[in-house]
């Protein structure tokens, strides 16, 4: 294994996230069956956008095990107030409907598998393979 697949950065599987509105946030987040991922972007905003090809393979990784959806601010502005969101980006991690561990700003791929894997799947004994 390489240090690049050791990284998560190896750009051979994608997949495009939900998109998620406040119309649809409490269908696709708050009552899901799994847990969700929402990355919570804007118009504009150049780190979110360096996040688009992990979010993409994030949702390739983990399909069928967790729901990794995208929000745009100017299309959930109710939700994010909700949220208590103050920047973009800020990727939120929900359980059970509820918000487990919040990030913002930028991260590697690594970094959101390790509270994927801690978090939100082996507390269920779903650990990836």
């Amino acid at each position: 294994m390489g240090i690049l697949n050791w990284l998560g950065i190896t750009g051979d599987c994608e997949k495009d996230p939900v998109e998620i509105t406040d119309d649809n946030f409490t269908h696709e987040v708050r009552q899901s069956k799994i847990p969700v991922l929402v990355d919570i972007w804007s118009n504009g905003c150049a780190p979110c956008m360096q996040l688009v090809p992990t979010v993409k393979r994030l949702a390739c990784k983990y399909d069928g095990k967790i729901k990794v959806a995208q929000l745009n601010v100017g299309k959930g502005r109710k939700t994010v107030g909700k949220l208590g969101v103050r920047g973009t980006p800020t990727i939120l991690f929900f359980k059970n409907g509820n918000i487990v561990e919040r990030v913002v700003g930028v991260r590697g791929q690594h970094y959101f598998e390790e509270i994927i894997e801690t978090d939100l799947l082996e507390k269920v004994g779903e650990k990836s393979a």
